[in-house]
């Protein structure tokens, strides 16, 4: 797979659907590499910190290979998790999780209203066609009340940790993908930050979507970020 650009619209499905169908074997290694291996961590003390307990039903977009379903799974929770990439759906069934998977678009859910008590979404927002219409689905799905966890990637604020973090993820990590896995893919996947709007715009896109109680806490001294909020 090649990816030159930042493909938009329907380049983009394509583009993205494609890339994740064919770093699904390899794709929970590369993570734990990328991360320093924190990521594990940051997904487990983000469900803690929404909470998420027997009485939820989960569903997590952009499920990928499975790792917050199994997480939420493990709390007693009824779990779902989406996800367009059949490769990604692939890798997680042969996990055995013990969960719904359903093969999806993030921007037209096909889930009803109100369904699920906590929405999920882990690493994946910057890789949707839309991310407002995407975020729009995920308030649509939550009943009043429900409770929201993205984790996304983010650039340090200080610039010294900006210029490390950007050596790492533009050089280290696309060789790490050329000798593991990818390595067009793990070119792209950093650059895919761009995506990301402002913090300012991006915290809009909760609101208009019916989300309060947004709140950010950085990870990793700012590369990553997690974000809370509830349905209103």
């Amino acid at each position: 797979m090649s990816i030159t650009h930042l493909p938009t619209g329907d380049e983009k499905f394509q583009a993205v659907q494609t890339m994740f169908d064919q770093i699904a074997p390899r794709y929970d290694l590369m993570n734990r590499l990328m991360t320093l291996g924190l990521d594990q961590s940051w997904r487990r003390n983000g469900l803690r910190a929404i909470g998420v307990n027997a009485d939820d039903r989960v569903f997590d977009i952009a499920c990928g290979t499975g790792d917050l379903v199994e997480m939420a799974k493990a709390t007693g929770a009824e779990v779902f998790g989406v996800d367009f990439a059949h490769g990604m759906l692939r890798s997680a069934r042969r996990r055995g999780i013990d969960a719904a998977l359903i093969q999806g678009d993030a921007g037209r859910l096909p889930l009803p209203d109100g369904a699920a008590t906590v929405v999920t979404c882990g690493f994946a927002l910057r890789n949707f066609v839309d991310m407002g219409s995407a975020i729009r689905e995920m308030g649509r799905i939550l009943s009043p009340g429900g409770r929201l966890l993205v984790l996304e990637v983010h650039e340090p604020g200080n610039r010294l940790l900006r210029l490390g973090h950007g050596f790492y993820f533009q050089r280290v990590v696309p060789l790490l993908g050329a000798l593991l896995s990818d390595r067009d893919a793990y070119a792209y996947l950093p650059k895919s930050v761009a995506y990301l709007p402002a913090d300012d715009a991006f915290f809009k896109l909760f609101r208009d979507a019916g989300f309060e109680n947004i709140r950010r806490k950085p990870l990793l001294f700012g590369a990553a970020q997690m974000i809370t909020g509830s349905k209103a």
